[in-house]
């Protein structure tokens, strides 16, 4: 059956001198055009991912390469059967991929950032000796999948990651240095602040794990299980040349994509359970959800 929508995942580093209007005239364009999904304006531009029906889509390209006065605005698309969000949410921050430098002087991706690397490109070099591979994105992210070799930080939070790189990558300052993340628009920030505090030989894989797993010839080839998206689909697949699963079942442990929020709203804990724990045990983190949520006891769930 075709598919009849589409899920566009966009950002533009570039000077937006009134963001609220900005912001303004997105929220009324997406709700002309029946999208739906997330989108940050702010000074320093505007980063987005928005679902809609295919022709809805296309005239959002074209609008939105208008409005933001470049031609070469990048749209990473994937089809689908309908939208990938409930909601528009449209909004203004400081900031459209919070880095937080403080009293610090923030990144500009325009005069400050790594070499970007096509994915043929950062596959070999990859392959290289002594080749540093981080992943520049959240723990529950990489925790579905991630690049094989790649060192995963333990951050919840991009804003973690100054402090994280100033505490754990001192020494690797001479070391070439990849990042990656989904789309690449936090990696065109991280790269930029690796360089700031003195790393040599910085480089960002172009477009991010998204582009990599759609480039015909590289095919996805070394990133283990799936890619984190925000949107209904959770993870999507990224390589078709050597696929493998990386994350297990909390409870089980058997291999499983399967990720959930835990069932004890205040807590909305992500975790990996698979269909048959959470029949018999429920959707919960730990014992201590459980219980707060009138749900069985340790000795009942199994836990």
């Amino acid at each position: 059956m075709e598919q009849t929508y589409r899920i566009l995942l966009y950002y533009l580093y570039r000077p937006i001198d009134d963001p609220d209007d900005f912001a303004c005239r997105q929220r009324q364009l997406c709700e002309d055009l029946g999208l739906l999904g997330r989108i940050i304006v702010a000074e320093e531009g505007i980063n987005g991912t928005v679902s809609g029906e295919r022709a809805a889509t296309d005239r959002y390209i074209e609008v939105m390469r208008e409005d933001a006065g470049n031609e070469k605005l990048v749209f990473k698309g994937d089809d689908a059967n309908g939208h990938a969000f409930k909601k528009l949410s449209v909004k203004v921050r400081s900031e459209i991929v919070t880095l937080n430098l403080g009293e610090e002087k923030d990144i500009d991706p325009g005069n400050l950032t790594g070499r970007r690397l096509d994915p043929a490109n950062f596959y070999e070099a990859m392959n290289q000796e002594g080749a540093l591979i981080l992943d520049g994105r959240n723990k529950y992210e990489s925790d579905l999948g991630h690049f094989e070799g790649a060192i995963c930080p333990d951050v919840e939070n991009f804003r973690d990651f100054p402090e994280w790189i100033r505490n754990n990558l001192a020494d690797a300052k001479d070391r070439p240095v990849l990042t990656y993340c989904t789309g690449g628009i936090r990696c065109e920030k991280l790269s930029g602040f690796l360089m700031k505090e003195g790393f040599k030989n910085v480089h960002q894989l172009d477009g991010g794990i998204v582009t990599y797993g759609k480039d015909p010839d590289v095919k996805g080839r070394d990133f283990k299980g799936q890619c984190y998206v925000f949107d209904s689909r959770i993870g999507v697949s990224v390589n078709s040349t050597n696929p493998s699963v990386v994350a297990t079942c909390r409870n089980c442990g058997v291999a499983s994509e399967r990720y959930v929020n835990c069932a004890w709203k205040p807590c909305n804990f992500r975790i990996f359970l698979c269909s048959s724990c959470e029949e018999r045990d429920g959707r919960f983190c730990s014992e201590d959800c459980s219980k707060l949520s009138g749900s069985k006891s340790k000795e009942d769930a199994g836990f």
